[in-house]
Protein backbone atom coordinates (compact mmCIF):
# COMPACT_ATOMS: atom_id res chain seq x y z
CA UNK A 1 0.00 0.00 0.00
CA UNK A 2 1.26 3.47 -0.87
CA UNK A 3 1.91 5.25 2.48
CA UNK A 4 0.49 8.44 0.99
CA UNK A 5 -2.96 6.83 0.98
CA UNK A 6 -3.13 6.97 4.78
CA UNK A 7 -2.06 10.62 4.64
CA UNK A 8 -5.07 11.41 2.43
CA UNK A 9 -7.48 10.41 5.19
CA UNK A 10 -5.58 12.64 7.62
CA UNK A 11 -5.77 15.60 5.22
CA UNK A 12 -9.53 15.21 4.79
CA UNK A 13 -10.68 14.25 8.27
CA UNK A 14 -11.49 17.83 9.35
CA UNK A 15 -13.83 18.40 6.42
CA UNK A 16 -17.49 18.05 7.34
CA UNK A 17 -18.78 17.38 3.80
CA UNK A 18 -17.15 16.45 0.50
CA UNK A 19 -19.27 17.16 -2.57
CA UNK A 20 -18.04 15.76 -5.89
CA UNK A 21 -19.45 17.60 -8.91
CA UNK A 22 -19.30 15.22 -11.87
CA UNK A 23 -20.79 14.32 -15.22
CA UNK A 24 -20.46 11.52 -17.72
CA UNK A 25 -20.20 14.10 -20.52
CA UNK A 26 -17.98 17.08 -21.19
CA UNK A 27 -19.29 20.52 -22.08
CA UNK A 28 -22.28 20.44 -19.74
CA UNK A 29 -21.10 23.34 -17.55
CA UNK A 30 -19.88 21.22 -14.68
CA UNK A 31 -17.03 23.55 -13.71
CA UNK A 32 -19.37 26.54 -13.76
CA UNK A 33 -21.73 24.70 -11.43
CA UNK A 34 -18.89 23.66 -9.10
CA UNK A 35 -17.31 27.12 -8.96
CA UNK A 36 -20.65 28.92 -8.58
CA UNK A 37 -21.80 26.54 -5.89
CA UNK A 38 -18.57 27.12 -3.97
CA UNK A 39 -19.10 30.90 -4.15
CA UNK A 40 -22.74 30.52 -3.11
CA UNK A 41 -21.93 28.36 -0.08
CA UNK A 42 -19.19 30.79 0.93
CA UNK A 43 -21.69 33.66 0.69
CA UNK A 44 -24.00 31.68 2.98
CA UNK A 45 -21.32 31.80 5.67
CA UNK A 46 -19.76 28.37 5.20
CA UNK A 47 -16.04 27.66 5.13
CA UNK A 48 -15.47 26.29 1.65
CA UNK A 49 -12.72 24.63 -0.33
CA UNK A 50 -12.72 24.13 -4.11
CA UNK A 51 -10.50 21.50 -5.73
CA UNK A 52 -10.22 21.33 -9.53
CA UNK A 53 -9.11 17.79 -10.39
CA UNK A 54 -9.32 18.13 -14.17
CA UNK A 55 -5.78 17.38 -15.32
CA UNK A 56 -6.38 18.00 -19.03
CA UNK A 57 -8.68 21.00 -19.01
CA UNK A 58 -8.82 22.73 -15.61
CA UNK A 59 -11.08 25.76 -15.83
CA UNK A 60 -12.17 26.78 -12.32
CA UNK A 61 -9.28 29.27 -12.18
CA UNK A 62 -10.54 30.89 -15.40
CA UNK A 63 -14.07 31.19 -14.02
CA UNK A 64 -12.83 32.71 -10.76
CA UNK A 65 -10.22 34.98 -12.37
CA UNK A 66 -7.25 33.31 -10.67
CA UNK A 67 -3.67 33.75 -11.95
CA UNK A 68 -2.19 30.24 -12.22
CA UNK A 69 1.44 31.39 -12.47
CA UNK A 70 2.11 31.47 -8.73
CA UNK A 71 2.62 28.31 -6.67
CA UNK A 72 0.97 27.71 -3.27
CA UNK A 73 3.05 28.12 -0.12
CA UNK A 74 4.28 25.12 1.84
CA UNK A 75 3.82 24.57 5.57
CA UNK A 76 3.63 20.88 6.54
CA UNK A 77 1.93 20.44 3.19
CA UNK A 78 0.67 22.71 0.41
CA UNK A 79 -1.59 25.55 1.54
CA UNK A 80 -4.46 26.23 -0.89
CA UNK A 81 -4.71 29.78 -2.18
CA UNK A 82 -7.32 32.09 -0.69
CA UNK A 83 -9.74 33.00 -3.49
CA UNK A 84 -12.96 34.96 -2.85
CA UNK A 85 -12.83 33.90 0.80
CA UNK A 86 -12.46 30.22 -0.16
CA UNK A 87 -9.55 27.80 -0.22
CA UNK A 88 -8.66 26.91 -3.80
CA UNK A 89 -6.42 24.25 -5.26
CA UNK A 90 -6.09 23.14 -8.88
CA UNK A 91 -3.96 20.91 -11.07
CA UNK A 92 -3.23 24.05 -13.10
CA UNK A 93 -0.61 25.09 -10.52
CA UNK A 94 1.40 22.05 -11.58
CA UNK A 95 0.72 22.05 -15.34
CA UNK A 96 0.93 25.86 -15.66
CA UNK A 97 -1.86 25.84 -18.24
CA UNK A 98 0.38 23.94 -20.66
CA UNK A 99 -0.75 20.83 -22.55
CA UNK A 100 -0.65 17.81 -20.26
CA UNK A 101 -0.71 14.20 -21.41
CA UNK A 102 -0.76 11.48 -18.76
CA UNK A 103 -1.25 7.73 -18.79
CA UNK A 104 -3.39 5.91 -16.22
CA UNK A 105 -0.58 5.16 -13.77
CA UNK A 106 0.63 8.76 -13.93
CA UNK A 107 -2.89 10.05 -13.26
CA UNK A 108 -3.22 7.90 -10.15
CA UNK A 109 0.19 9.01 -8.88
CA UNK A 110 -0.65 12.70 -9.43
CA UNK A 111 -4.04 12.23 -7.78
CA UNK A 112 -2.55 10.57 -4.70
CA UNK A 113 0.18 13.20 -4.42
CA UNK A 114 -2.23 16.14 -4.73
CA UNK A 115 -4.64 14.72 -2.16
CA UNK A 116 -1.83 13.81 0.22
CA UNK A 117 0.00 17.14 0.21
CA UNK A 118 -2.90 19.62 0.23
CA UNK A 119 -3.70 21.02 3.69
CA UNK A 120 -7.40 21.85 3.80
CA UNK A 121 -7.66 21.84 7.61
CA UNK A 122 -11.16 22.63 8.93
CA UNK A 123 -13.86 23.11 6.28
CA UNK A 124 -17.64 22.93 6.23
CA UNK A 125 -17.54 21.68 2.65
CA UNK A 126 -14.98 20.74 0.02
CA UNK A 127 -16.29 20.87 -3.55
CA UNK A 128 -14.39 18.76 -6.06
CA UNK A 129 -14.68 19.66 -9.75
CA UNK A 130 -14.16 16.43 -11.70
CA UNK A 131 -13.17 15.89 -15.30
CA UNK A 132 -15.93 14.31 -17.41
CA UNK A 133 -16.40 10.60 -17.89
CA UNK A 134 -15.57 7.39 -16.09
CA UNK A 135 -11.80 7.50 -16.44
CA UNK A 136 -8.98 7.07 -13.98
CA UNK A 137 -9.72 10.29 -12.08
CA UNK A 138 -13.25 9.14 -11.24
CA UNK A 139 -12.08 5.66 -10.27
CA UNK A 140 -9.37 7.16 -8.06
CA UNK A 141 -11.84 9.49 -6.33
CA UNK A 142 -14.08 6.50 -5.66
CA UNK A 143 -11.10 4.65 -4.23
CA UNK A 144 -9.25 7.26 -2.21
CA UNK A 145 -11.81 9.81 -0.95
CA UNK A 146 -14.03 8.64 1.91
CA UNK A 147 -17.57 9.75 2.81
CA UNK A 148 -18.22 11.77 -0.31
CA UNK A 149 -21.47 12.69 -2.04
CA UNK A 150 -22.04 13.25 -5.75
CA UNK A 151 -23.78 16.10 -7.55
CA UNK A 152 -24.33 15.20 -11.21
CA UNK A 153 -24.64 17.76 -14.02
CA UNK A 154 -26.28 17.14 -17.40
CA UNK A 155 -27.88 19.16 -20.17
CA UNK A 156 -31.23 18.59 -21.84
CA UNK A 157 -29.50 16.67 -24.63
CA UNK A 158 -30.38 12.99 -24.95
CA UNK A 159 -26.80 12.38 -26.06
CA UNK A 160 -25.44 14.03 -22.91
CA UNK A 161 -27.83 12.17 -20.66
CA UNK A 162 -26.93 8.82 -22.24
CA UNK A 163 -23.37 9.33 -20.95
CA UNK A 164 -24.55 10.76 -17.63
CA UNK A 165 -26.81 7.75 -17.07
CA UNK A 166 -23.80 5.42 -17.17
CA UNK A 167 -22.23 7.40 -14.34
CA UNK A 168 -25.46 7.36 -12.35
CA UNK A 169 -25.77 3.59 -12.73
CA UNK A 170 -22.16 3.09 -11.64
CA UNK A 171 -22.64 5.23 -8.54
CA UNK A 172 -25.86 3.41 -7.67
CA UNK A 173 -24.19 0.03 -8.12
CA UNK A 174 -21.41 1.09 -5.75
CA UNK A 175 -23.97 2.52 -3.28
CA UNK A 176 -22.37 5.97 -3.46
CA UNK A 177 -24.61 8.79 -2.15
CA UNK A 178 -26.04 10.98 -4.92
CA UNK A 179 -27.31 14.41 -3.84
CA UNK A 180 -29.13 14.75 -7.15
CA UNK A 181 -28.97 15.84 -10.78
CA UNK A 182 -28.92 19.39 -12.13
CA UNK A 183 -30.09 20.04 -15.69
CA UNK A 184 -28.00 22.87 -17.12
CA UNK A 185 -28.33 25.21 -20.12
CA UNK A 186 -32.03 24.54 -20.72
CA UNK A 187 -33.68 26.58 -23.46
CA UNK A 188 -37.28 25.41 -23.25
CA UNK A 189 -39.56 23.42 -21.00
CA UNK A 190 -38.89 19.72 -21.47
CA UNK A 191 -39.65 17.02 -18.92
CA UNK A 192 -37.45 14.34 -20.54
CA UNK A 193 -34.45 14.65 -18.19
CA UNK A 194 -36.62 15.02 -15.10
CA UNK A 195 -38.52 11.82 -15.95
CA UNK A 196 -35.34 9.90 -16.71
CA UNK A 197 -33.71 10.93 -13.45
CA UNK A 198 -36.77 10.21 -11.35
CA UNK A 199 -37.10 6.78 -12.95
CA UNK A 200 -33.70 6.00 -11.44
CA UNK A 201 -35.03 7.12 -8.02
CA UNK A 202 -32.50 9.94 -7.93
CA UNK A 203 -33.46 13.50 -6.89
CA UNK A 204 -33.93 15.93 -9.77
CA UNK A 205 -32.74 19.20 -8.26
CA UNK A 206 -33.86 21.60 -10.97
CA UNK A 207 -32.99 23.28 -14.25
CA UNK A 208 -30.63 26.16 -14.96
CA UNK A 209 -31.78 28.13 -17.99
CA UNK A 210 -29.32 29.07 -20.72
CA UNK A 211 -27.88 32.46 -19.75
CA UNK A 212 -26.40 34.43 -22.64
CA UNK A 213 -24.84 36.95 -20.21
CA UNK A 214 -22.80 34.26 -18.46
CA UNK A 215 -19.79 34.34 -20.77
CA UNK A 216 -19.17 38.04 -20.05
CA UNK A 217 -18.97 37.29 -16.33
CA UNK A 218 -16.20 34.71 -16.63
CA UNK A 219 -13.19 35.80 -14.60
CA UNK A 220 -15.20 38.37 -12.64
CA UNK A 221 -16.84 36.76 -9.58
CA UNK A 222 -18.65 39.99 -8.63
CA UNK A 223 -20.29 40.18 -12.04
CA UNK A 224 -20.86 36.43 -12.04
CA UNK A 225 -22.94 36.68 -8.87
CA UNK A 226 -25.34 38.98 -10.74
CA UNK A 227 -26.14 36.45 -13.48
CA UNK A 228 -29.43 34.58 -13.52
CA UNK A 229 -27.41 31.34 -13.70
CA UNK A 230 -25.77 32.05 -10.35
CA UNK A 231 -28.91 33.38 -8.70
CA UNK A 232 -30.95 30.34 -9.78
CA UNK A 233 -28.26 27.95 -8.57
CA UNK A 234 -28.22 29.54 -5.12
CA UNK A 235 -31.90 28.73 -4.52
CA UNK A 236 -31.66 25.06 -5.50
CA UNK A 237 -31.83 22.67 -2.57
CA UNK A 238 -28.16 21.65 -2.51
CA UNK A 239 -26.77 21.16 0.97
Amino acid sequence: MDPRESVIHHRLHQIKKILVVASGKGGVGKSLVASSLALSMKDQGKTVGLLDLDMYGPSAHVILGVNPDAFPKEDNGILPFGVQGMKFMSTVYFTKDKPAAFRGEDITNIMIELLAITRWDDLDVLIIDMPPGLGDEMLDVLRFIPEKEFLIVTTSSKVAYAAVKKLLLLLKELHEPIVGVIENMTKESNAFIRKQVQQENIPYLGALAFDDTLEKSIGNPKKHRQTSFYQTLTVLQIH
